[in-house]
């Protein structure tokens, strides 16, 4: 078998193993679900009519329609933190030793990895839509094609946060470093303009909430599903996916290619 054909073969097994291991213990990933989850439900439910007002809507049907684009990508941030608690486990408790003793492609192991959280995290972020769509939210506005780039967007963001969440997870020592390490996927979302527009912060704070992957990211995504303007966000909002995506795989490979101590 060609080199090739060996890498996809083993990444194969590698994600069945992965997706079996999120099968057999789905508390991990629903956990960290409920985070987006629960911030809807208090934002909509408790402060929605107040912060509609505030962003100049009518009543919180307003708010909902700026807070779930903002919470889809704050699913990512959320979910990923799982990869890298389960890509430290597995350095911690010895497999991925075992697994360099094997003939195996050793790219696999973090491949499995990768497509398997990029799996679980879309899925997450499908099942938050549809709670935020049994709450009230609308995208009739949008079109085919901005449906279309709103998932690519979320794709490529899934993947650039895992490739991070991947070499956060190798550089722990264990499970809980790794989750505390990978605490900032979840803490930017907040600081963005997911809940409230940039320009309504102080001005001290609003370098911080604009220049960060989330606030263009978002900016693009309620664009595309509200069928508004989305100006020079998308273009940013690539470029922090791409550089991501390539930061994350050289850290992750040049960790995992070390020698074990």
């Amino acid at each position: 078998m060609s080199s090739l054909s060996l890498a996809v073969r083993d990444s194969s097994t590698m994600l069945r193993r992965n997706l079996l291991h999120a099968r057999r213990y789905p508390s991990l990933t629903l956990n960290l679900l409920l985070t987006p989850v629960m911030l809807l439900l208090l934002f909509v439910y408790i402060f929605g009519d107040t912060m509609s007002a505030g962003i100049g809507g009518g009543d919180r049907s307003a708010y909902i329609a700026y807070i779930v684009p903002g919470i889809l990508l704050m699913t990512i941030g959320s979910t990923t933190i799982g990869t890298a608690v389960s890509v430290s486990t597995d350095m911690s408790e010895g497999i991925i030793a075992r697994f360099r003793t094997m003939s195996i492609h050793r790219s696999s192991i973090l491949f499995g990895h990768v497509v398997g959280s990029v799996l679980q995290t879309i899925i997450s972020v499908v099942l938050v839509g549809a709670v935020g769509v049994a709450m009230g939210f609308r995208s009739t506005d949008a079109t085919v094609l901005e449906w279309l780039a709103a998932f690519g967007l979320l794709a490529l963001f899934t993947l650039a946060f895992t490739w991070i969440a991947v070499g956060m997870g190798l550089g722990s020592p264990n499970a809980e470093a790794a989750s505390n390490n990978a605490m900032p996927l979840i803490l930017l979302p907040l600081i963005s303009s997911a809940f409230t527009p940039v320009d309504s912060m102080p001005g001290w704070f609003q370098p911080i909430a604009e220049y960060q992957p989330f606030t263009p990211a978002i900016e693009t995504l309620r664009g595309l599903l509200l069928g508004t303007d989305i100006g020079n966000s998308w273009w940013i909002a690539l470029a922090w996916c791409l550089g991501l995506t390539v930061l994350g795989y050289l850290w992750s490979k040049a960790q995992f290619d070390r020698d074990p101590k």
